[in-house]
């Protein structure tokens, strides 16, 4: 049942009377996002918004046995000292196998192309680099991957993020109104640009790359964006129901936003808290998906609440006007 007395209460935030405020921070953010975006795709020769990892472009890939255990932090070093002797963002993963009776590390290394002229040579280092980390290594397979293999991933994830747009639009249209599920739509495009944009910057200033696991982390902050910004929606639906006859639609959207605010934070903060001891004392393979993840719930929390919301407002007003 909704709660008049919310509404005839002080608000802890008047946030639809300084709406204006909120969009005008909202595009102050996205300006540089969306300019670093612009510029990779004006200057990048496959003109993609971004700075594309092996998974998209295609590379080589190096496979070791190496019989001593790999920790996480000999990974780390490793990693550091592959880019020292010019190996680009390379990515490494450790699996354990049993081999008669004994455990054996099968280390692989993802780097970009090789070429032939100095193939042998620059394999001939990451051996080395290899053998000073973790003692004997031996090389067991080197295999490329193809850019048409790469194109094809590419286009599959962004097929697979239209989709999901698309899906969620059309559930909130059905199950709120049309306004909201297209509202709903600015505000997971909102949370997306800010996570490419972030990325495009440090792939502009520190050459950082996206893999597939980039877009698994762009799926993931929509699905938690959307369901903030459901809850919102809800809120404000229900309260709508019962005191549209005795309150103004700013008054009850702004009562709406206020009894989800506190939710909507602690829920975030209690992820973030998780996320960000995964950033800190996790694997540096899971380090760029964390922090984007992070990004993400940042951004669709302040999103479901200073955007979806007030432009919701806005968008009532407008109809209210017209109607009259």
């Amino acid at each position: 049942m909704a709660n008049t007395g919310l509404i005839k209460n002080k608000y802890k935030i008047d946030i639809v009377k300084f709406r204006y405020f909120w969009l005008a921070f909202t595009s102050i953010i996205l300006i540089p996002c969306i300019s670093a975006i612009i510029y990779l795709m004006a200057t990048q020769a496959n003109h993609a918004p971004l700075k594309l990892g092996i998974d998209f472009t295609g590379g080589t890939i190096l496979q070791y046995n190496i019989q001593d255990k790999i920790s996480t932090a000999d990974l780390s070093k490793a990693r550091v000292n592959l880019e020292a002797i010019g190996i680009k963002n390379p990515v490494i993963q450790n699996t354990v196998e049993t081999k008669d009776g004994k455990p054996n590390n099968l280390l692989s290394i993802r780097t970009t192309f090789l070429s032939d002229k100095d193939s042998k040579d620059k394999i001939n280092e990451v051996t080395s680099v290899l053998s000073k980390n973790f003692g004997e290594s031996e090389l067991i397979a080197v295999n490329s991957v193809g850019p048409t293999l790469g194109s094809e991933l590419l286009k599959n994830t962004m097929l697979a993020l239209v989709i999901s747009f698309i899906l969620m639009v059309v559930y909130i249209s059905f199950r709120f109104e049309v306004e909201y599920g297209w509202i709903a739509l600015l505000a997971l495009f909102h949370d997306a640009l800010i996570v490419m944009g972030v990325f495009a910057i440090k792939g502009i200033f520190f050459d950082t790359t996206v893999d597939s696991l980039f877009i698994t982390a762009i799926l993931t902050v929509i699905g938690y964006s959307v369901n903030d910004t459901i809850v919102v929606f809800d809120r404000i639906r229900e309260n709508m129901r019962f005191l549209a006859k005795k309150f103004s639609t700013n008054e009850i959207i702004n009562a709406s936003i206020n009894q989800t605010i506190a939710r909507s934070i602690n829920t975030s903060a209690t992820t973030l808290f998780t996320l960000l001891a995964l950033y800190f004392f996790g694997g540096a393979t899971i380090k760029e998906f964390v922090l984007a993840i992070i990004i993400g719930i940042i951004a669709g929390t302040y999103s479901s609440i200073f955007v979806a919301g007030v432009i919701l407002a806005i968008v009532k007003e407008k109809l209210s006007k017209n109607a009259k």
